[in-house]
């Protein structure tokens, strides 16, 4: 799949390649929050971190920016549910239909602000990696 960046995702991701060592292969802006989305190589997570966080307070401090990590997966289920991270979900299902793909989250009752977040930065956040990297044109929490 082919995803396309601008410049200024590409001169984030080279950077925060730089600083951590571990293979950057997206990023995300949100419009509405500070912060920057990092999805690593499955494998990589820890490098990308860095021992007690060192990476990512390094980043944080020349970006100007949070920092979120995410670590890949093949699996459109397992991904979803890191993306969600920490709301506790209990269970994803995707279905198809009318030549398109719908991933039906179901989280934990006391969790469903925190699957959303403020102002809908975490359920964008998922809709939009989920179709970038999984082809899946919508995500439901339910």
């Amino acid at each position: 799949m082919v995803i396309k960046l601008s410049a200024e995702q590409l001169e984030y991701m080279a950077m925060y390649e730089k600083i951590s060592g571990a293979s950057v292969i997206d990023c995300v802006l949100p419009e509405k929050a500070n912060r920057v989305v990092f999805v690593v190589r499955r494998g990589d997570i820890s490098m990308a971190i860095g021992k007690g966080g060192m990476n990512v307070k390094k980043a944080r401090s020349r970006f100007g920016r949070d920092i979120e990590i995410i670590e890949y997966n093949e699996d459109p289920k397992e991904f979803i549910t890191k993306l969600a991270s920490p709301a506790r979900i209990q269970g994803v299902r995707i279905v198809e239909g009318s030549g398109k793909k719908t991933a039906y989250v179901n989280v934990h009752p006391q969790d469903r602000g925190i699957a959303i977040g403020k102002e809908g930065n975490t359920i964008n956040k998922i809709k939009e990696l989920s179709r970038r990297h999984h082809k899946i044109d919508n995500v439901v929490i339910v």
